[in-house]
């Protein structure tokens, strides 16, 4: 009977740990240091990838190890190890290239210091609207430290970063961060629907907050784009309406007394005091949410500080007339919700112990 098992359709003389890890699925890709390291040299690796051969070239210095269509795997493991160029010595304990779970860049990791970002990352990250299904043919964006001396090719592109972000393990892979992968795949979309649907995405389903996107795309220079601010305008609105969702989430759940939601406070016959979230008359509580996205120096521009400094002043003629007032943020919403309930309720009990605020005209916005 004729075996047609992989193993007896390769030619022999190969050592028997890369017969092995041909039959691996997490090991079918490998770099020359690798193969070289496993008793493969270069002149015999470049000759298993012939027509004919059972090998091919995935990219530079990368091989795989069968003759079929790469999978999705393979091509981001491959484009790890070409971006990421190990050496010998640093490699072969880790065979099948399956890096645990310490920081890119160690002596034992096979993929030094690179990591999957933009749109690939994106799909790791359990992007679906906006970013390609995980089986996609295109592009790999991988960011590498900016000395890093190699080039884009094929369909893996290079990234280069001053400083990396610690990267995050999914299936063993090292992922740049939500945001730093969503500031990488807008630098590479060139409309305003693409950019709105990442950033959307990012946000709406709770990858990250709208104030680190926003200061990443900052630190990338992408804020110079025109249809980025229009989109990052969305993005922030999106996120002042997930986050009022979240406050109101947070009364229902925790039980807290039902307040007069969006409403403007001004002096009887009296200037108008500004605007608050939530408010709560007969205990002279306010909330407000800061949703705020600061940029790299903690601020956007100089109309920013101008309203920074009308928000300080703000709150402080209210505090003045006796109207606590409570800041919350998005991420703290969502993460610490019942924490979030209990400064609120605080400020609310803390009231029979306070003299009694001025009185105020409370109109709807």
């Amino acid at each position: 009977m004729k075996n047609n098992s992989p193993l007896s359709l390769r030619p022999a003389g190969l050592p028997l740990p890369v017969v092995r890890l041909a039959d691996d699925p997490r090991g079918r890709v490998l770099s020359l240091a690798q193969l070289r390291a496993l008793g493969v040299p270069g002149g015999r690796a470049a000759a298993q990838c012939r027509p004919g051969g059972p090998w091919q070239q995935l990219l530079p210095g990368v091989y795989l190890l069968h003759t079929e269509p790469p999978t999705a795997d393979e091509r981001l493991r491959g484009a790890l190890l070409y971006a990421g160029r190990p050496g010998a010595a640093s490699t072969v304990r880790d065979l099948p290239a399956q890096p645990g779970p310490g920081a890119a860049g160690s002596a034992s990791d096979p993929y030094g210091s690179a990591m999957v970002t933009g749109l690939a990352a994106l799909a790791l990250h359990g992007f679906s609207a906006s970013a390609p299904p995980p089986d996609s043919p295109g592009r790999v964006d991988v960011l590498v430290p900016r000395t890093r001396r190699l080039r884009s090719t094929g369909y893996a592109r290079l990234i280069r970063a001053h400083v990396l972000p610690r990267p995050e393990r999914i299936g063993g892979l090292p992922v740049a961060p939500v945001a730093r992968a969503v500031a990488d795949a807008v630098a590479h979309l060139c409309d305003a629907d693409s950019v709105v649907a990442v950033l959307t995405e990012a946000v709406r389903d709770g990858h990250c907050e709208p104030a680190v996107v926003v200061r990443e795309l900052n630190q990338s220079g992408l804020l110079a784009r025109r249809y980025v601010v229009d989109a990052v305008d969305a993005l922030l609105a999106e996120g002042r309406t997930l986050a009022e969702g979240r406050l109101y989430e947070l009364v229902r759940t925790y039980g807290l007394p039902e307040p007069v939601w969006n409403v403007d406070l001004r002096l009887p016959d009296g200037p108008p005091l500004g605007a608050v979230d939530a408010y709560w008359p007969e205990r002279s509580v306010a909330v407000e949410l800061d949703t705020r996205a600061p940029r790299q120096d903690g601020r956007w521009n100089s109309d920013d500080d101008e309203q920074w400094s009308a928000a300080v002043r703000k709150r402080e003629h209210l505090e003045r007339l006796g109207i606590t007032v409570v800041h919350l943020t998005p991420k703290k919403l969502r993460d610490a919700p019942a924490q979030q309930a209990t400064v609120v309720r605080t400020a609310l009990l803390a009231a029979d112990d306070r003299d009694p605020a001025a009185r105020v005209v409370v109109l709807p916005r």
